[in-house]
């Protein structure tokens, strides 16, 4: 997989894939991840300029269409892109499935917006998806697009240890996962469930997924309306 996040602050990003998972994702060669500043297709003679005033006056400035369309074209005349998404609090809410879904896709763009957001011609004419992380703004999407990136790469094969890891985790099947324990087994008094301890696979399993469904009625109730 190939993933290109265009960003004004690409900088941002960069702790994101350096670390852990994702950058052992990337030195096995799992997915390829472009950082790509905007700021090198900024309008000529404008002194790297990527941002304007809103029409209409108000707050804050707008990334401009122009050098995201400069470096949308450039990326599509060298690839076929399956999807080009922008990150937007007003986009479609990141779930599990939205991850499996894209997980399985080979080249994706993502757009970070910045300031008081993008030009809307971008969103009519480029993009293809917009995808929100909550109900809350952040600075930028910066954030937020390394939280898509986490959430998609852990899922390629290879990415994860124990491939069945990642099928066990939380929202998978609409269930939160159920507490774990490591050792040791006793600690200030405080025990693990014998069951756990057992050895015996089929009654784990029973007890993991009863586990699964009482937290999600206790903490996520919303999860079993899906």
């Amino acid at each position: 997989m190939r993933i290109d996040i265009l960003s004004a602050v690409p900088d941002l990003m960069h702790s994101s894939f350096n670390h852990s998972i994702m950058k052992r994702a990337i030195a096995a060669n799992h997915v390829e991840v472009n950082l790509i500043n905007l700021r090198d297709y900024a309008i000529e003679g404008k002194a790297k300029q990527i941002d304007d005033y809103a029409f209409g006056g108000g707050a804050g400035m707008v990334l401009m269409i122009e050098p995201i369309d400069k470096c949308i074209s450039q990326l599509k005349s060298e690839r076929n892109y399956d999807e080009v998404i922008y990150m937007s609090p007003d986009g479609e809410l990141l779930t599990q499935k939205t991850c499996n879904q894209l997980s399985l896709l080979k080249n994706i763009i993502i757009l970070c917006g910045h300031y008081k957001g993008v030009d809307d011609r971008v969103r009519q004419h480029l993009i293809t998806r917009e995808i929100s992380i909550g109900d809350y703004v952040l600075s930028g999407g910066e954030l937020p697009a390394a939280v898509l990136s986490d959430a998609i790469i852990r899922l390629l094969p290879g990415v994860l240890n124990d491939e069945t890891s990642a099928l066990s985790d939380s929202f998978q099947d609409n269930l939160l996962a159920p507490p774990v324990y490591t050792r040791p087994a006793e600690y200030k008094g405080w025990g693990v469930p014998s069951v756990l301890m057992s050895g015996h696979t089929a009654n784990i399993e029973k007890w993991r997924h009863e586990q699964s469904v009482e937290r999600t009625k206790l903490r996520r109730p919303d999860l079993f309306g899906l």
